[in-house]
């Protein structure tokens, strides 16, 4: 315990003493932060400034959308309005080849065949990629055509405006719910960051000292399975010294007046619960990640071979991304419970659905249990690649070659 004591405080102190260390622990969480609250910021602020043109026959419904893109809310395009001709077609089109345009596409409005039917919108775009402008635009001929309907059944404006009017939900007793989403999607990417950053930081750690030959004098006094858990031991300390500046820093601003500008009057952005689970998961997250870098840097010789191997790391978080979309829209679903469980996953998506929703208890335990488990089985493979795989220089080893290094004793 002596000697695993003494590889972690130096593993500790050798890299909380770094300037690079000091820069990360200020500069990550404020690019994350730009990065989430400043793109969410712009959004809601961004409107739709594209130039379309409008083809049909109806001139009521024509002017009644060219006023509805142009003045409302979230929209300040430029419109124009044309007969529908084959020249008309012919012009549209050319226009959006041409490389310097500023039309970005025109929509071209089918009266429809019988009495009181409805008419065809067909939109043809400059770049198919230009999703704001479809959205914007159909919901503006979605507000004009049953406004244009409302009309026929002879029902007043007044009476229009007054069925047409939005609704707006008062969420303010569970706080504000967007600077809520955004405080937990910011908590996921930090999380990603620090499981990726260190558990690459123990890789590397193996690979220097493998570069080195220094593995072949500690190896002269200590145990290779002493050497690992103090290296893991070691940068895990430097991870969670780093994560406990970013969580106090964090509390301090959230029970300030500061959060007010972002979480609402008396709401904080952070509670003290999600700043636990958060240092909890991270630990979890952590030493399943290390376990498996620790064992990738023992079976390589240099940081192009690392990366090489990289992937082996990057795909259970890449899946965790991809999962989002299921986890955001309905966090109590059977799949997003599913897979939050998954042990190589609950260290962010468990963490997310803690900061969106009430989970379960047995859940959470549940999921700290299969994550135990796996870390246990993770280390037990790792210890028996490490204690090899530290000793092995020139080629890469092959799969057959490391399956025999699991039944060495």
């Amino acid at each position: 315990m002596h000697n695993i004591w003494l590889i972690a405080k130096r593993e500790y102190l050798e890299r909380i003493r770094t300037k690079s260390f000091l820069i990360a622990t200020i500069v990550i969480p404020l690019i994350m932060a730009v990065l989430v609250f400043g793109s969410s910021f712009m959004a809601s602020r961004v409107k739709s400034e594209s130039h379309i043109a409008v083809v049909t026959v109806d001139e009521t419904f024509a002017t009644d959308l060219k006023k509805a893109l142009e003045t409302s809310q979230n929209s300040e395009m430029k419109v124009d309005i044309f007969t529908p001709s084959e020249a008309v077609r012919q012009s549209l089109d050319s226009q959006l080849k041409e490389k310097d345009g500023t039309l970005a596409g025109y929509l071209w409005v089918t009266p429809s065949a019988t009495p009181g039917g409805l008419s065809t919108y067909a939109y043809k775009a400059r770049s198919v990629g230009d999703i704001a402008t479809k959205t914007t635009l159909q919901d503006a001929i979605q507000t004009v055509s049953t406004r244009e309907r409302l009309l026929a059944h002879n029902l007043s404006p007044t009476d229009i405006d007054s069925l047409t009017t939005s609704i707006k939900l008062d969420t303010s007793a569970s706080g504000n719910t967007r600077a809520a989403f955004f405080t937990a999607y910011l908590l996921f990417f930090l999380m990603y960051m620090v499981i990726m950053l260190y558990g690459m930081n123990t890789a590397r750690s193996i690979i220097e000292e493998k570069t080195s030959r220094v593995f072949e004098v500690l190896l002269a006094t200590i145990k290779p399975e002493e050497l690992l858990a103090g290296k893991i031991l070691g940068v895990g300390s430097v991870g969670l010294t780093q994560v406990g500046v970013w969580m106090l820093v964090t509390f301090i601003i959230a029970n300030s007046s500061i959060s007010g500008m972002v979480g609402g009057a008396g709401h904080a952005p952070v509670s003290i619960q999600q700043i636990g689970f958060f240092v909890l998961y991270f630990i979890f997250g952590f030493l399943i990640y290390s376990s498996m870098a620790a064992a990738l840097g023992a079976m390589t010789n240099s940081e192009q071979e690392l990366q090489q191997l990289n992937m082996l790391l990057v795909i259970p978080l890449i899946f965790c991304f991809a999962m989002l979309g299921v986890v955001i829209p309905a966090p109590d679903s059977t799949l997003a419970r599913v897979v939050s469980l998954i042990p190589f996953c609950s260290p962010l998506l468990m963490n997310f659905r803690l900061s969106l929703t009430q989970v379960a208890p047995w859940e959470i335990w549940l999921s700290i249990g299969l994550m135990s488990v796996t870390i246990a089985a993770i280390l037990w493979v790792s210890s028996r690649i490490y204690r090899v795989g530290i000793l092995m220089y020139g080629k890469k080893p092959s799969l057959p070659e490391i399956f025999r290094w699991l039944k060495y004793s």
